[in-house]
């Protein structure tokens, strides 16, 4: 028996779309990256420019500013994936990332330091599989102490994480006696440079592998709808059978080992380790790579590919100022930040509100004014 009902869909005009185009979370940080290549295109034509050039190993390596951007977003992008998940879960964030990246790297660096450059390959291996492995226990654990005083003792998640921001540095120091490490077996610069015969950095690949495992985690796991319920309603979540505490608690530890894994690429880019200054500030950017990317920073529902994008606009931007031999490098954080506020702040869902909400009143005046001369066309008639 045929049917004579249609299946096609309604089609959307160019207003429509445009307008579904504008609300989408990815708008933003998608016009943001597209300025800064105008930008960039226009002040300097070579800035994309890719050439294949030997570094200081003597090792042919991909290199130009993309190159670089691409590269340094790495730490960045791998601490937006946790930081995303803690905003959502607890509708705060952790500022003690950057002091508990120089925790991960001092550990690493504590086991390693002991180790003669001239051992084997396997034995090599091992050291750097069970450091690591140890880094992410420690990172794991201070995630969970920030974890546990957010969800079980119901502290403000930055004034939780106030007390590692103040004594992680120290405790870093401390677990090396204050001895600036550094590692003289070139092969330990492999995970924070360039492995011999391949062009791209190392933190890319590692970057590509988080990713992958989180979108997995996501995809088979019911991470992101807890994690969004327990944002939005907790009282509600635990009704429907969701562990609000635990599910903060996790999230917290997933961001502590998002932080092992930035603290072995910091440490491996240098293959030493300043306590004072790795990591400086990279918690304010996280931070501001998630409210870039339009998620909500009191909690709820979040958008993880907004987030990474939000992270590489970021970095882009300082890439960028870094160009500019006239900006004294100790402002760019003030240009960046007069930046990334701008952008904050047009992202922000009260402003996207306010936008709809004048557009409706355009929307319900111009009816009004339809009806009014359509009543007047009328009167006339008769």
């Amino acid at each position: 028996m045929s049917s004579n009902v249609s299946t096609d869909k309604p089609k959307l005009s160019a207003k429509e779309v445009f307008g579904k185009i504008l609300h989408n979370q990815l708008f933003i940080p998608l016009i943001a990256l597209l300025l800064l290549v105008i930008f960039n295109l226009a002040t300097d034509p070579g800035f994309f420019k890719i050439t294949l050039e030997p570094n200081i190993a003597g090792n042919l390596v991909l290199s130009g500013n993309l190159i670089t951007m691409i590269d340094y977003a790495s730490e960045l992008v791998i601490l937006a994936i946790g930081m995303t998940l803690v905003t959502s879960a607890s509708g705060g964030q952790d500022i003690s990332v950057g002091a508990t990246i120089a925790i991960a790297g001092s550990t690493i660096l504590r086991i390693v330091k002991t180790q003669s450059p001239d051992i084997s390959a396997g034995k090599f291996a091992g050291i750097i599989i069970g450091s690591f492995i140890l880094c992410v226990i420690v990172s794991a654990l201070f995630g969970a102490f920030n974890g546990a005083l957010v969800a079980f003792f119901k502290i403000q998640p930055m004034v939780a994480t106030l007390i590692l921001f103040t004594a992680g540095r120290s405790i870093a120091a401390w677990i090396n006696n204050n001895d600036n490490i550094s590692i003289n077996d070139k092969r330990f610069g492999y995970f924070g440079n360039f492995i011999p015969g391949i062009p791209i950095p190392t933190p890319v690949f590692i970057t590509v592998i988080c990713l992958v495992v989180i979108a997995l985690v996501l995809k088979f796991t019911n991470l992101r709808l807890y994690s969004q319920s327990v944002g939005i309603n907790a009282s509600s979540s635990r009704l429907n059978g969701i562990n609000p505490k635990m599910i903060k608690l996790l999230t917290f530890v997933i961001l502590g080992i998002c932080v092992a894994v930035c603290g072995f690429i910091k440490v491996s880019r240098t293959s030493s380790i300043t306590y004072s200054v790795i990591a400086n500030n990279i918690e304010m950017d996280a931070i501001l790579a998630v409210a870039l990317g339009g998620n909500n920073l009191g909690g709820g529902k979040f958008n993880l590919s907004a987030s990474v994008l939000g992270a590489y606009v970021i970095q882009f931007l300082t890439t960028t100022l870094y160009k500019f031999k006239e900006i004294d490098s100790s402002s760019i954080s003030a240009y960046k930040a007069v930046v990334v506020i701008i952008l904050i702040i047009i992202s922000a869902p009260i402003v996207r509100k306010w936008f709809d909400d004048m557009k409706n009143k355009r929307a319900a005046a111009r009816s009004v004014a339809v009806k009014a001369a359509g009543s007047e066309a009328g009167k006339e008639n008769i």
